[in-house]
């Protein structure tokens, strides 16, 4: 069966249709949860336990971008960001504010996604307190213009690469929703360090296929809201600054875009195959990034057809490929 790297082509996965609902709290949540160990601090985090779907779930999002590095990494615990303080609260609400405002300014879609920040404990601690309150050259890879740099939810590499192992031999990375609202293209070596035009809300380094993000410093405490701490212990020492993005292969079920496409046109009809064309056409032009594409396609389509298009096609793909000799 033919294999590719997770960007060299547009395609659709399974993980595609997980969704996270960081604005309910989990009904699986233990009622022993508290604030404890590594994060102990008069903050508003509390531990979320193993074995729960919302444990589960996280720790799936940072294995499957760790690529073959995760084989070594163990993830030690999770804590979540509550929002239960003045201040967390405060922050919260300013969020969904903004939220609101670029959703209205962006036609109804603010383009909020999921994100990794990595740092050192101590940065961490200050900015689960605090806010982001400084600007530094990124870590690991080149300078993108002048902001908070933030992995996309793929790539949870790029930011394990970016934190610091502490006095235990641990390292602790931030798992965010970011609005990131229109995004601009920025160049390697750029000295941007703020939108180009008022059409513009963030920057990346690929709006077609984004692995970085970048957060102008006048959004940084509006637009990035903290959510999940995950402390880990992964063998990072020796590997290079920037793995590269084929190594990061996609996890779950996934099929060729344009087959994807083929197969729907047999089930669904055909005012909501010309939507979809539509959008698809929108990608190639770089009018629209991957995610709104994979969320047009997921309004038009609906969930569940996709899954058992997705899973159904791949089942037959590999028996086909273990029949041909």
């Amino acid at each position: 069966m033919e294999r590719v790297g997770a960007e060299e082509q547009v395609s659709m996965t399974v993980d595609d249709l997980e969704i996270i609902r960081p604005e309910a709290e989990s009904d699986e949540f233990s009622s022993s949860s508290e604030r404890v160990d590594l994060f102990a601090w008069n903050n508003g985090m509390i531990r979320v336990d193993e074995g729960n779907t919302e444990h589960d779930a996280i720790k799936k999002m940072f294995f499957s971008g760790m690529g073959p590095i995760g084989k070594g990494t163990d993830v030690v615990s999770i804590h979540k960001n509550s929002h239960s303080t003045l201040t967390g609260q405060a922050r919260f609400e300013s969020f969904r504010i903004f939220s609101q405002a670029v959703g209205k300014k962006c036609g109804g879609d603010a383009n909020i996604n999921y994100a990794w920040y990595g740092a050192s404990r101590g940065e961490i601690y200050d900015i689960i307190s605090h806010g982001f309150s400084r600007l530094q050259r990124p870590k690991a890879g080149e300078l993108y213009g002048f902001g908070v740099y933030l992995s996309s939810a793929k790539f949870s590499i790029d930011c394990a690469l970016s934190s610091a192992e502490d006095e235990n031999g641990l390292r602790h990375v931030m798992l965010c929703r970011v609005i990131l609202g229109n995004m601009e293209t920025v160049c390697a070596g750029s000295q941007q360090f703020h939108p180009c035009s008022r059409e513009y809300d963030s920057g990346v380094d690929d709006v077609s296929a984004p692995r970085r993000y970048i957060i102008w410093s006048a959004y940084m405490n509006s637009h990035i809201l903290p959510s999940y701490i995950i402390s880990f212990r992964a063998p990072l020492k020796g590997v290079p600054r920037r793995i590269q993005a084929n190594l990061v292969k996609p996890t779950s079920p996934w099929m060729k875009f344009h087959t994807l496409l083929s197969v729907l046109s047999k089930v669904l009809p055909p005012h909501k195959m010309t939507q979809i064309s539509k959008y698809h056409c929108d990608f190639h032009r770089k009018k629209i990034t991957r995610q709104q594409l994979v969320k047009r396609l997921r309004q038009i389509a609906g969930d569940e057809m996709l899954t058992r298009v997705i899973k159904l096609y791949r089942t037959k793909d590999q028996t086909s490929c273990v029949l041909v000799p």
